[in-house]
Order: structure tokens, then C-alpha cells, then sequence
């Protein structure tokens, strides 16, 4: 139950609410700037980036579809500066986050994209930065993210340190396609009639309508319904759910930064993406298993479980070494509805992987 069986705020409420200014926190940055990445492949594209902290431990963060790279910043707070026991992890780790090509700060370029492209980016974008030792990076993506990592991993086997895929896939697939059909045909009939209702699913997110239908249904799509309900765990809107709404509207008001074309473009490159199980299974053994962690929601609607248990097993499965968190009635936005217990089991993780 929603507190006191309040409706959510609408749009409008949520504009004249008094934290509405404050849901994107003012983390300072250790650095931060553009760099022209994609020379020869289309290029150059500026992609907008923040380093926080100066520690020895190199966190890259990847982003998903359509989200800024502030949408990490809990995991920033708590990793890059500190958590709310006010332990100070600046001196501990150093944390990547950027817009990834075509939303927020970053350019929207008009033209293909794919995640192998934008792993790429990733690619120049950390040796920008000089993280270019072996075994030093820790990657950690959710959802496109995920995509771009596995992409990433694969380009620089020899620098992975860890590799942390959440709410992801090796490749989308229909969830509710029932087999053996009668025919081979009827089979990849159903399987276009899942693929394409997945893209469907994500343009349809940014098709005109009222914007509080709007925000109902992302929400439902992207969070667990009892977490949406719950007291915001900050203490200042009704919810989770509004505080998520206001970041939302925070986000939809940036025309420059959210447009229709950059959307649509980053839908496209995650829809296509593939990797085949030879290929997880070669990734798998050129990074370490032991290095790779991946989490999946057992309520993610977005990216259903199913396609986070095909990762795992092409990947290796538990018993040659991936390890594997599936999160009991979470949804897909696990880097909010997840945080704290998320920020422990990537703490461990790093700290373990970073000992191999």
C-alpha cells in the first residue's frame, strides 16, 4: 500500500514540490570534461564524462537506455565520495560515469548505432583517462550497459579486473514463446513477434501522451510495485515511486539532453544486440569467470530473469566459477531500488577480483 493511500504526485505536483530542485545531488567531480571519441568511424563524437575520487580501485560505470550518466549517482555517492555512515571512499576508488552517445551531455549523432560502437567509445574514453594497466577495470553495466560491457570485455580481455552485467542480456528474445512448434518457421514467427514487441515496448515509452501516463507506465515497467510504494528512502517525497518521478520529469525537461532520436537510436543498438553462446563461452574463459558477477531482478519486466540465466549459463554457469545474484522481487532499476545491497555485493566483489 502506497502511505495513507496517497495517488502518486503528478507532474505538476511533483514541479512545486520542495526537493523537486535537489533530486539530482551536486556531487563534485574530481574531473570532468568532453572527449572526441569515433575518429574514423563516424566521427569524432563528444562524450561527456565525471570522475569521482581519487582512488587506486577503477570503477566504469555504464549506463543504459536513454539514462544520464546521473543516474548513477547513488552508486557515485556512495563509492566515489561517501555513504551515509560518512566514510569517506574517495581515497578508495575512482569512478567513471558518462553519458553514453545519444543522450544527455554527450552528442546524438544520426546514424547507426551499435554496442559494439559504443564499447568502443567506452574503450577511448578510458584510455582518455589513463586507465590502461592490466587487469584494472572494474565494469560494471546495467541493462544497454550490461551490452556494452560484454562488448567491452571482449575488446580488452587482458585489462578486465572485474565485470559486473546486471538486469542484461547476451541477446533479447520473446520470454512467452512455447516450445517445440510444429515447424521451424512458426518457431522464428514467434520469436520476430517477441523481438519486435520488445523494440515496440521501448519507442513506445516516448510516444506523445500525458506525461503521468507516461511516468505510471515506465515505472511499472522498470520497478517492483511494493519498492514504488515504499516511504522515499530519502526522506523528503511521499515514495520511492515520486522521488523516481521527479528524476524523470528532471530528465524529460532537458530537451537537449532526452531527445526522440537518441532514444530510438540506443533502443535500436540494444534490439540488435548478439552474442552468441561460443562466443560468452570464449568471453567467459579469456576474462576469468571468477571475475564475472551478474545480477538480475526476479520482477524485471524490461529485461525478463530468463535472459540473465542464459547469461550466466553461457558464460560458464555457477559451477565453472560466474557467480550469480538473482534478487528476489526486484524489477529492472536495481541501482535504485536495490542500493544498499547492491553497493555491498559489488564492494565485495571488487575487493575479491581485485586480489586475483
Amino acid at each position: 500500500m502506497r502511505p495513507y493511500g496517497r495517488p502518486p504526485l503528478t507532474a505538476a505536483e511533483l514541479l512545486k514540490h520542495p526537493e523537486y530542485e535537489h533530486v539530482t545531488w551536486d556531487l563534485k567531480p574530481a574531473q570532468k570534461g568532453k572527449v572526441a571519441v569515433a575518429e574514423g568511424r563516424g566521427g569524432p563524437i563528444q562524450i561527456s564524462y565525471e570522475v569521482h575520487g581519487n582512488g587506486p580501485t577503477k570503477l566504469v560505470w555504464i549506463m543504459g537506455l536513454a539514462g544520464f550518466k546521473t543516474t548513477w549517482q547513488r552508486q557515485t555517492k556512495d563509492f566515489g565520495h561517501g555513504q551515509n555512515t560518512n566514510r569517506d571512499q574517495s581515497t578508495k576508488y575512482s569512478c567513471l560515469i558518462f553519458d553514453n552517445r545519444g543522450v544527455g551531455k554527450s552528442d546524438k549523432p544520426l546514424m547507426r548505432y551499435s554496442t559494439s560502437e559504443m564499447a568502443k567509445d567506452t574503450l577511448e574514453l578510458v584510455n582518455h583517462v589513463g586507465w590502461t594497466s592490466q587487469r584494472q577495470l572494474h565494469i560494471i553495466g546495467i541493462s544497454l550497459g550490461g551490452m556494452i560491457g560484454q562488448e567491452l570485455a571482449f575488446m580488452v580481455p587482458e585489462r578486465i579486473a572485474s565485470l559486473t552485467l546486471m538486469a542484461t542480456a547476451p541477446r533479447l528474445f520473446s520470454t512467452v514463446v512455447n516450445i517445440p512448434f510444429p515447424t521451424l518457421r512458426q518457431y522464428f514467427t514467434e520469436f520476430d513477434k517477441g523481438y519486435f514487441q520488445n523494440l515496440r515496448d521501448r519507442i513506445n515509452m516516448f510516444l506523445p501522451k500525458a506525461i503521468d501516463d507516461q511516468l505510471d507506465s515506465i515505472k511499472a515497467r522498470t520497478f517492483s510495485q511494493p519498492w514504488l510504494n515504499e516511504p522515499d528512502a530519502e526522506g523528503h517525497f511521499p515514495t520511492n515511486g515520486d522521488r523516481w518521478a521527479a528524476q524523470e520529469v528532471t530528465k524529460r525537461r532537458d530537451v537537449e539532453g532526452f531527445t526522440r532520436r537518441g532514444f530510438i537510436l540506443q533502443a535500436i543498438a540494444a534490439n540488435w544486440h548478439h552474442k552468441s553462446a561460443v562466443q560468452l563461452n570464449r568471453l567467459g574463459v579469456q576474462v576469468g569467470r571468477n571475475r564475472i558477477l551478474v545480477i538480475h531482478g526476479t520482477a524485471d519486466k524490461m529485461i525478463t530473469q530468463p535472459h540473465g540465466e542464459l547469461l550466466v549459463k553461457e558464460l560458464g554457469g555457477e559451477e565453472k566459477g560466474v557467480t550469480r545474484c538473482m534478487v528476489e522481487g526486484r524489477g529492472h532499476g536495481l541501482q535504485m531500488e536495490w542500493r544498499r545491497d547492491l553497493t555491498k555485493l559489488i564492494a565485495g566483489f571488487v575487493e575479491k577480483t581485485g586480489k586475483l
